[in-house]
This record gives C-alpha cells, sequence and structure tokens, in this order.
C-alpha cells in the first residue's frame, strides 16, 4: 500500500509536562514521522491502556487544560510541517460546544480530529461542525464492526479513517492476524487514508502493515519512552528520535 513506512506517532499534550511535550514532538519529526496526533489529556479516556491512562493523570495533576492545550497546538503547527491531527473525547467538545471547540482545533492548525466516543451517527454534531471549519472528523472504526455502520461510514467518503488492528484498549502488544489484514485491505480499497494502530511497537509490525494501510500508528511505545526519561529527570529527544528512526529504516 505505502511506498515507504509511514507512521503517525502519538503524545499526550502535557506529559511530563507542555515544554517536553514540545521536544518530544519535534524529536518524532526529527525521526521520521509522517504525522502526529496529539492527544488532550481527559480523565476517563475509554480506549487507552495503563500507559496513556497515566500519562494523562499526570499532566492533569500537572495543570494541563484545554486552553493551554490549544495553545501547545498552535506552537506546534507553527513550528513543523508535519500534519498534527488532535485527539481527544466527548467531553472536552461539550464544554464549551462541539463548535466552538472544532473552530479553536481549525484556528490552532490542527489537520484533523479523532474523537472516538464520538460515532458519526451519535456525533452531537461534529461532522458538521468539521465540515463548517474545514477540518475533516477521521472516523474511528475496529474489526467486526457492524456490516451496516461499516458501508454507512465508507460511504461518507471520510479522506482519512483510523481503525484499531484488534478489540480492546492500547497498549499490549499486538499480532496481526490473516482477518485484520483483509478487514484492513477493505478499508483502504475504500480510497481512505487508512491509519491503523493499537500495540504497534515494532519495526516488523509496521513492515506489515506497509503493505495493506496508508500508515502505522505508533502511541504506548513512545509514552513509555518519554515517561522512562522523565522518570530519570533527563530530555526524551534522543531517545525518541532513535525509535522512530528504528521503526523507518530500510
Amino acid at each position: 500500500m505505502a511506498e515507504k513506512n509511514i507512521i503517525m506517532t502519538h503524545l499526550v499534550a502535557g506529559y511530563p509536562d507542555l515544554e517536553e511535550s514540545r521536544r518530544a514532538a519535534l524529536a518524532m519529526v526529527a525521526g521520521g514521522a509522517s504525522y502526529l496526533e496529539v492527544q488532550f489529556p481527559f480523565s476517563d479516556p475509554i480506549a487507552d491502556g495503563p500507559l496513556i491512562q497515566g500519562a494523562c493523570t499526570d499532566a492533569l495533576n500537572s495543570g494541563f487544560s484545554t486552553d493551554k492545550g490549544f495553545d501547545f497546538l498552535s506552537s506546534l503547527t507553527a513550528e513543523t510541517d508535519v500534519p498534527v491531527f488532535l485527539m481527544t473525547y466527548a467531553n472536552l467538545l461539550m464544554a464549551p460546544g462541539v463548535e466552538v471547540f472544532v473552530g479553536r482545533a481549525a484556528k490552532s492548525g490542527a489537520s484533523g480530529l479523532i474523537i472516538p466516543d464520538l460515532p458519526y451517527d451519535y456525533d452531537e454534531g461534529l461532522y458538521k461542525a468539521g465540515e463548517m471549519a474545514d477540518i475533516p472528523v477521521v472516523p474511528v472504526v475496529i474489526p467486526g464492526i457492524d456490516e451496516e455502520r461499516l458501508k454507512a461510514i465508507l460511504a461518507m467518503k471520510p479522506p482519512y479513517i483510523y481503525t484499531a488492528v484488534r478489540k480492546g484498549i492500547t497498549g499490549a502488544r499486538t499480532t496481526i492476524e490473516e482477518e485484520t489484514v483483509r478487514f484492513l485491505d477493505r478499508l483502504s480499497r475504500s480510497g481512505a487514508k487508512v491509519l491503523a494502530g493499537f500495540g504497534i511497537r515494532e519495526k516488523e509490525q509496521v513492515d506489515l502493515l506497509s503493505r495493506h494501510v496508508h500508515g502505522s500508528v505508533v502511541g504506548s511505545a513512545l509514552v513509555e519512552i518519554i515517561g522512562r526519561c522523565a522518570g530519570e529527570n533527563r530530555d526524551c529527544s534522543g531517545d525518541v528520535k532513535a525509535f522512530v528512526e528504528s521503526l523507518l529504516k530500510p
């Protein structure tokens, strides 16, 4: 599918603090990431495993707020040409109002929105707000999704689709089954750029996925590296850059 390995790297804004988040993001870009997925932390994330949940908790305890998140996003998109996607959960959109939140995301330079708990048919106006603000909303699907729901999502002709390569939560290493590969191929035939994640932390996984999707999403492994560096009270940039490079080397 992809001529070369393409990855979207995930980070939690404000973990362990906003400055270190910025350094981590720029290190991901320097390492060769094609996309950044910036998560605004929320206290009860439904799709995240222990590593990302812990990072969200730490960021919130350190004073992260949505306002600070948008300032962070604005500075990041001004500093890099790599598309930055904003990922978060519905509660953060509901507080100011969906249209207001989406408008701020667009003004901050986000290239797309990933909101796992606002599906297209219960989206509280998210997709319409995305159209009005000219920012794509990325549907999130999983293997085993109801056939009629999948057909409805594909009929929307989204420019991107975000898919888990297994059910459950992020974090644990994933073995990519043949049935999953067939599902990924079907999504890719729709014409959307398919971004596939959950448990992707090895070059062999990225190599495999590159034959079936537009790009692989790498999250928990990077959050783990950032957390380890924070625990050792040192800059994470070198470790982050080296890890991303290891996933992309020929």
